[in-house]
């Protein structure tokens, strides 16, 4: 975590018996590509130097290159998936000023555009508003790719499924929170509400024996 907003991990995880070192938070977005070749992109990074992550995360981004390396140009990804309009997965939607994803729809949900503020709305928000895919609740927002609205950390926070995985965005942020799903996380907008959706979806998620695509942990992907 940058300077701006560090603090202990057992303050970060209120109740955690965490011990009293770094919290290296990784930043993972997610690709998927289906068997008609369309693509799908879930959370967009921390974006450029300039970014509204600028002030706490290790901008610039790796994103651009990551998707080159995997042979993709941002022309050709046709859906993508905001987990929720914080600055760490929302700030690379748009570079230079402009949509980085010109022929996608951005999928938010409505909740989450009622209370955005400051310069994810300014620097981004506005830059794509032409191309919101604006959704309230769950939904089918591209053929296999559902998304399901999981309030709390933010009130439009939206997890996303593509089969067996779940993109879970920040439903959870560390991995004593699936040891301890009550564990609340200090920057959850609303710290119950979002216990409840971590403590439902997790438990579900195990019932199916999914697998976790996470944001932040340092290993990607976790069969539960």
């Amino acid at each position: 975590m940058g300077a701006a907003i560090r603090r202990p991990p057992a303050e970060t995880f209120p109740g955690s018996d965490l011990p009293d070192e770094p919290w290296v938070l990784h930043f993972h977005c997610y690709l998927v590509r289906d068997a008609a070749d369309r693509l799908t992109l879930v959370d967009t990074g921390i974006g450029g130097a300039g970014s509204p992550a600028s002030s706490w995360a290790p901008v610039p981004g790796t994103l651009a290159g990551e998707l080159a390396a995997a042979g993709v140009t941002p022309a050709e990804i046709g859906t993508v998936v905001l987990t929720h309009l914080h600055s760490d997965h929302a700030s690379g939607a748009v570079a230079d000023g402009r949509p980085m994803f010109d022929n996608a729809r951005y999928v938010v949900q409505q909740a989450d555009l009622d209370v955005v503020r400051g310069p994810v709305l300014d620097d981004v928000i506005t830059v794509i508003k032409a191309q919101l895919h604006v959704v309230d609740g769950d939904a089918e927002v591209a053929p296999g790719v559902h998304v399901r609205h999981t309030p709390g950390h933010t009130p439009g926070h939206q997890i996303a499924r593509v089969g067996e995985v779940a993109m879970t965005g920040d439903l959870v942020l560390h991995p004593v929170q699936l040891d301890d799903p009550s564990l609340p996380y200090v920057y959850d907008d609303d710290q119950e509400t979002a216990t409840r959706s971590r403590t439902e979806v997790l438990a579900a998620l195990r019932a199916e024996r999914a697998i976790l695509a996470t944001a932040h942990f340092s290993e990607p992907f976790l069969r539960l």
